[in-house]
């Protein structure tokens, strides 16, 4: 056989496979290749929402700690606050409450001093009177002299 026929052969089976795998097995390849990289660049257009959506949850979540933060900074020092003002009230209570006691206490105490110049000066009157009784060697009378005994107990 002649070799230019055989190329020529060659030539048109290769020509057919050619056009055959242009018509029938390119196309559907082609199409998986383009559906593949159309599902490639959604995926990674997913990716880049979902790394967005991401970023922005984090801030939103960072506010809401930075603002937990500051509430229960804000509700602590008012805590501390009101329980500062507490001690303070008790302290001025307790305060006026020993000031009372002690005013009561004082005032016990004048009166009980009081009742002790007043025994006092009784006795002393009394005594008085015996010294001058047995001074003079006779009773005194003390209805009769109730004036005399009454100016010896305010001198004394």
């Amino acid at each position: 056989m002649n070799i230019n026929a055989t190329l020529f052969a060659q030539a048109i089976v290769f020509a057919i496979l050619v056009w055959f795998t242009m018509k029938f097995v390119w196309p559907p390849i082609a199409k998986a290749l383009d559906e593949r990289a159309h599902k490639i660049s959604e995926g990674l257009a997913a990716a880049e929402k979902a790394k967005t959506e991401l970023a922005i949850a984090n801030k939103r979540v960072e506010d809401a700690l930075v603002q937990s933060r500051n509430e229960s900074a804000a509700r602590l020092a008012d805590a501390e606050r009101r329980a500062h003002a507490i001690v303070e009230e008790a302290k001025a209570r307790a305060a006026e409450e020993a000031a009372k006691i002690i005013a009561a206490a004082k005032a016990e105490a004048e009166q009980q001093a009081v009742q002790a110049r007043e025994a006092l000066r009784e006795q002393v009157a009394v005594l008085a009177v015996k010294g001058a009784e047995q001074i003079l060697r006779r009773e005194v009378d003390a209805g009769v002299h109730a004036e005399l005994l009454q100016r010896l107990k305010t001198e004394l």
